[in-house]
């Protein structure tokens, strides 16, 4: 968290001895964040709008994002970017269908789609363990807990 060199104002903090990211509630005012979202999926506060859009048209808050989930994201990001397109969750949907896994979400590769993301990485060692709190605000979107197992399949032309 500390190399991250977050302003004073948005009030990073550790969790307590003991504490865990899962079931666990933030205090007031503050969301969790995982370190592998900046490790290993290149995040970045404020995020940006293409994440606020992912968040708000699947429903779910970042804090129930795997890391993997995160690369594929910013990874298909990136790629837009570097064309000179603007990415989009249309975009982002042609290539990505939302999965779940152990009450966490991310994307996969989406059946017919042409695969963007070559060797992803495979795992995340202990990524539930090592979370931060920080001010709400830095992530100014509404996010709504997603509560439901059921995915819903999309009908929409690829």
């Amino acid at each position: 968290m500390r190399g991250f060199k977050f302003p004073p104002e948005w009030d990073a903090r550790y969790p307590q001895q003991g504490q865990m990211a899962v079931g666990v509630r933030w205090p007031s005012g503050y969301i969790t964040l995982f370190e592998d979202f900046f490790l290993q999926g290149n995040f970045r506060l404020r995020a940006t709008e293409f994440m606020a859009s992912i968040l708000h048209f699947y429903g779910f808050h970042i804090y129930q994002m795997i890391p993997a989930g995160m690369v594929r994201v910013r990874h298909f990001e990136f790629l837009c970017r570097s064309q000179g397109m603007e990415p989009t969750v249309e975009k982002f949907w042609a290539f990505y269908e939302l999965i779940r896994n152990t009450g966490f979400y991310s994307f996969g590769n989406r059946g017919a789609a042409k695969k963007i993301l070559i060797g992803p990485p495979k795992s995340f060692h202990d990524w539930k363990m090592k979370f931060f709190f920080i001010r709400e605000e830095v992530m100014p979107i509404a996010m709504i807990f997603r509560e439901s197992d059921q995915i819903e399949k999309e009908e929409l032309p690829i």
